[in-house]
């Protein structure tokens, strides 16, 4: 067992070490093939646990996004008559439902080099396949720009996939990269800050056999978790990118799990938040499963701790006093055994650890020296990520999603303004924002089924400010470390997977991904923002539709702030997207006829060009193909046509994206290459990106040739 660091659970009764496993494909006994979608068996042990095959932890009977669209599954009729009602769509929402319309967010206009970027690209779509390579349209070439094992220290060790240490991965480039963004560099124009997160790792297919005992295969799989901040240049053509050599890269960083984080906000000091190796409740160390994120108007990045449950075992009894919120955030004690090298990841030794995971971190790539935190005042759940917009006011609003089945959307708001002043004064003011505020949550509700389309009004709910709790029955600190259990007792709308919501910078409008939730319709019931309970996939390319339960495909929600715009508490709502076949009849495009988009799946992070088309990522396609990226007006008479600009390699999932700021180029995580049931180190479904004979995760650049 490696020696405890001063962080970690140094103290305390001696813990039974979990079994340890005897290779890496036996850490969590795989089941035989994948339940859910197209998502490979794989998949769901390692990303999140087997979350789909477990009870939804939301058991609090609120109404579901499914009985909000219920109400109008009669207009969904009406939507099937083809194109008249494609005609009805096109009319039925244009900015929002007058009901609850106020001031819109201001509107920056894109300069003449975003005109020529991104937005405006002339391409033809990309059809559905099952490559082992990222494919993109004629006159376009992709870059790789880092992978799994490359250099980010100055003192990195060289990457040798047989000697694999976990000194080693904190030097390098981690494994399964998802968020991806781009900070300005602080000194040079012709550089900025590529910052990352390394969600997960499949240890089946990082490892030869033979080659690491099982503590090993452990401490580098928990040391290959976190986040990178890597140095890029600009290169001759337009939208080349370059990383820098670590030793000419001063801002060049790697947080992983012996990085110190500090805890921010009310919650921060709470009993629930000490353990043995952190009697303050102030000092965290790593930070794991990290999803997706954003870029705040200060220049720092914000990371959100996603399926942070799956890392704990137990080694005896569980403490009964955590019952509730231990089921209600999915902690079993069934972890991936990381207690054996670690005790800290014991829920027997340590009760408390699993608290101090499930926030927001900030991040300041700018400044290498600075200590990364968490921030407990944006409330504590399965965090995709979180995106900040400046509203009228001058307020920061925070906009996060739930990943799990059932659970919710939220806004933090901010108590203090922001300031634009380009002083050390002003920044050091911005990064105290997202310490003090209100944490809200949102109730959505239909509005009946005569207009033609899924949409309807809603209403954010106040959980807690810094000061003061709405709930009753919790102090501040108990609604953010338990914001499931807080927001269960408000009565906000389930949703159905609500994973990356970010703001348009040019409409002023929040979009939301809600992935899918292969219960709908069984378990959950469907409602006008959850319409779906049945839907047409295909077995594989070319097979014939065949009819399964369940929102399968996902959505693509749509928010207009009402009176106050982003920190009033309406809005209204409109489901611009039903996601899937565009030959199933429940699929709908914003209006935009059907017979002319890319079939799309399982949306999930989201991004802008500086014209404001919505650019669509996607997670466990269940459409026979390669999962991949989607660019879609939101305005105009292209509105809703869904275009697939790139396909993912085989096994993998489409991640970021991210585009640059000169709009010349679009950055994409490639997450799990390969991650197909029976592959192995030896027998790889992907050799993506083809440097070697095993498959690498990685950053590419997508750009013109």
């Amino acid at each position: 067992m490696t020696s405890p660091h001063p962080l970690s659970c140094s103290t305390g009764p001696t813990a039974r070490p979990a079994p340890s496993p005897a290779s890496p494909t036996a850490l969590l006994g795989l089941p035989s093939r994948g339940p859910h979608g197209s998502r490979s068996a794989m998949t769901c042990a390692f990303r999140c646990g087997n979350a789909c095959d477990q009870p939804i932890p939301n058991v609090s009977g609120n109404e579901e996004f499914h009985t909000v669209a219920e109400r109008a599954m009669a207009r969904r009729q009406v939507l099937r008559g083809g194109v008249a009602a494609a005609a009805v769509g096109v009319l039925a929402f244009s900015s929002a439902a007058p009901a609850a319309a106020g001031p819109r967010h201001p509107r920056p206009r894109p300069g003449p080099v975003a005109r020529a970027g991104a937005g405006t690209w002339s391409f033809t779509p990309v059809p559905p396949n099952r490559a082992d390579e990222v494919s993109v349209p004629d006159g376009f070439t992709t870059d790789l720009l880092i992978a799994w094992g490359d250099p980010v220290t100055r003192d990195a060790a060289r990457f040798d996939v047989r000697r694999q240490s976990a000194a080693a991965a904190r030097t390098q480039f981690g494994y399964n990269n998802d968020y991806v963004g781009l900070v300005p560099h602080p000194r040079r124009k012709d550089r900025a800050l590529l910052v990352v997160n390394h969600e997960y790792t499949d240890e089946p297919l990082m490892f030869p056999s033979g080659t690491h005992t099982p503590q090993q295969v452990l401490e580098v799989a928990i040391a290959s978790h976190g986040m990178s901040v890597v140095e890029v240049q600009r290169g001759r053509l337009p939208g080349q990118w370059s990383v820098v050599r670590p030793r000419s890269a001063r801002h060049n960083r790697r947080l992983h799990d012996r990085t110190v984080f500090e805890m921010t906000g009310p919650a921060a000091g709470d009993a629930r938040l000490r353990t043995s190796g952190d009697p303050s409740g102030r000092r965290v160390l790593g930070t794991f499963n990290n999803c997706a994120g954003g870029t705040t108007p200060w220049g720092t990045v914000l990371s959100g701790e996603e399926n942070f449950n799956q890392y704990f075992d137990a080694s005896g009894e569980l403490d009964p006093r955590h019952a509730a919120s231990y089921a209600r955030y999915g902690i079993t004690g069934a972890g991936r055994g990381w207690s054996a090298v670690d005790r800290r990841f014991d829920l027997s030794v340590e009760p408390h650890e699993p608290y101090r995971f499930g926030w927001v971190v900030e991040v300041d790539p700018t400044d290498p020296t600075s200590r990364p935190r968490k921030h407990t005042m944006l409330g504590r759940f399965k965090h995709e990520g979180a995106n900040v917009t400046i509203a009228d006011s001058g307020h920061v609003v925070a906009y996060m999603g739930d990943d799990e089945r059932g659970d919710y959307l939220y806004r933090f708001t901010s108590r203090s303004t922001y300031d634009p002043r380009p002083s050390a004064r002003a920044r050091r003011h911005n990064l105290t924002l997202l310490t003090e505020g209100t944490l809200w949550v949102a109730r959505l509700d239909g509005d009946g089924p005569d207009d033609g389309v899924h949409d309807g009004t809603g209403e954010w709910i106040r959980l807690a400010d810094d000061r003061r709790s709405y709930v009753p029955g919790m102090s501040v600190a108990e609604v953010l470390i338990d914001t499931r259990l807080a927001a269960d007792q408000v009565s906000p709308t389930r949703m159905d997977r609500p994973e990356d919501v970010e703001v348009n910078p040019v409409n002023g409008r929040v979009y939301a991904a809600l992935t899918n939730n292969s219960n709908r319709g069984t378990r959950n019931p469907p409602d006008e923002a959850n319409p779906v309970s049945s839907s047409y996939v295909r077995a594989a390319l070319g097979a014939p539709l065949t009819r399964a339960s369940g929102n399968r495909n996902g959505y693509v929600l749509e928010l207009e702030p009402g009176r106050g715009g982003h920190t009033g508490t309406t809005f209204a709502w409109n489901l611009m997207l039903v996601c899937g076949d565009p030959q199933a009849p429940e699929t709908w495009f914003a209006g935009f006829p059907k017979q002319l988009v890319s079939p799309i799946s399982c949306p999930d992070n989201v991004a802008f060009d500086a014209v404001g088309n919505l650019w669509i990522s996607t997670d466990g396609n269940a459409l026979g193909s390669n999962d991949g990226l989607f660019r879609v007006p939101v305005d105009g008479s292209r509105r809703g046509l869904v275009e697939q600009f790139l396909t993912v390699p085989l096994g993998a999932e489409t991640c970021g994206p991210f585009i640059a700021p000169d709009q010349q180029s679009v950055l994409v995580a490639v997450q799990h290459p390969g991650e197909v049931d029976g592959a192995t180190f030896e027998s790889p479904a992907s050799t993506w990106p083809h440097t070697h004979t095993f498959p690498r995760p990685g950053v590419v650049v997508v750009r013109r040739a």
